[in-house]
């Protein structure tokens, strides 16, 4: 279609700041609220908290916005590449990321934050909660399930439906979720197909049809459904806050931000044109994922390190600075260059097992 190789030719600049959005909120989270009540930190900052405990709804947009990425990264893709693009995208940082954070977990011996070398074999696999072992930081909870996400992707994709069904793949993703959140509450269907937060990737997968598409009022339909939906899902993590932490965000709040998270997403989209790519752009969308992996334990770790010293305000700028500057360094000496050739590799070795047409796609702006 005209649209779609208009859009496909050019990176979406606004997914990138987007992204960096979301990621600074959840560092903010974690530092400024998380950290303290938790008992992870020594130090608190109580005049941040009624604002920060907001920052846990950027993993609720770091999914709407991968519903929407890996959708437009399927188009014109075989599953033998869409593979292959995701396990490039997200292992060699995860490995580079995990690793450093267990070297400061053992040097800094803090028993809040225990680790030992099984954990850390466990972690390779990206799912150490599955040998029975806990993930190397507690962020990576939302990556196991972003990785449960493309999995169900490429599936689809062999099957030679993802592209073809969309629309109808994401109403029954969304009526399965209706149905166990709102009735059945079965946590192997939660965890399986991830019916709590489907929503928010549906919405994602919508809002990329209609970009590509063209307006189609089923979509509407659907996207306005997901966003419905979504508004009894959030109140999941609440109950959990409210259980675990004592204290959460009032649900007219909790709808109102919600709101604003479907909001900031779709303005983002429709701000694809105005917000041009740039290398400064690119770097800012790079260091998002490093940052994600990296920020919590070590910056807990480091916090209670220098803020006796410091104090915990310059400690935390400090610490906000010092993670910024490490994600860099690994976007662009690590992740940057190892990527094009690893693609590159593994893309001929998983032809050699897994034979399909070769059918090329210029390379996906939003990820």
């Amino acid at each position: 279609m005209e649209l779609i190789s208009k859009v496909s030719s050019s990176r979406m600049a606004s997914l990138d700041l987007l992204r960096l959005i979301a990621a600074l909120a959840v560092v903010l989270y974690h530092y400024l609220f998380r950290g303290a009540i938790a008992g992870n930190l020594d130090v608190s900052y109580p005049a941040a908290e009624p604002y920060a405990i907001y920052g846990n709804l950027g993993v609720n947009l770091f999914f709407l916005i991968s519903g929407f990425v890996i959708a437009w990264s399927a188009e014109g893709r075989t599953w033998q590449e869409f593979a292959v693009a995701r396990f490039a995208r997200l292992y060699p940082g995860f490995l580079v990321c995990m690793t450093a954070t267990f070297v400061v977990l053992v040097i800094a011996n803090d028993q809040r934050l225990p680790t030992d070398a099984t954990t850390y074999v466990a972690n390779l696999s990206m799912f150490a909660r599955i040998f029975g072992r806990k993930s190397m930081d507690g962020v990576y909870w939302s990556i196991m399930l972003e990785i449960l996400f493309y999995c169900w992707v490429a599936v689809l994709m062999l099957a030679g439906a993802f592209q073809r069904w969309k629309l109808p793949i994401a109403a029954a993703w969304l009526a399965v979720s209706v149905i166990n959140e709102f009735f059945f509450g079965s946590t192997v269907i939660r965890l399986v197909l991830i019916t709590d937060y489907a929503p928010f990737f549906a919405a994602g997968i919508l809002t990329e049809d209609i970009v590509a598409r063209g307006r189609s009022p089923l979509a509407f339909l659907l996207l306005a459904f997901a966003f419905g939906v979504s508004c009894r899902t959030i109140m999941l993590p609440h109950a959990w806050m409210q259980e675990h932490y004592g204290t959460a965000i009032s649900y007219p709040a909790l709808f109102t931000a919600n709101l604003v998270v479907f909001g900031i997403f779709v303005g983002s989209i429709l701000l694809r044109y105005v917000v041009a790519p740039s290398k400064t752009v690119l770097m800012l969308g790079g260091l998002t994922y490093p940052l994600y992996l990296l920020h919590q334990y070590i910056g807990y770790v480091s916090l209670n390190a220098l803020a006796p010293h410091v104090g915990k305000n310059p400690a935390f700028f400090v610490v906000l600075a010092g993670v910024l500057f490490a994600s860099f360094l690994i976007w662009r000496f690590i992740e940057a260059p190892i990527r094009k050739p690893l693609i590159r590799g593994l893309t001929s070795a998983i032809y050699r097992l897994a034979p399909a047409s070769q059918h090329m796609r210029p390379t996906s702006p939003a990820h």
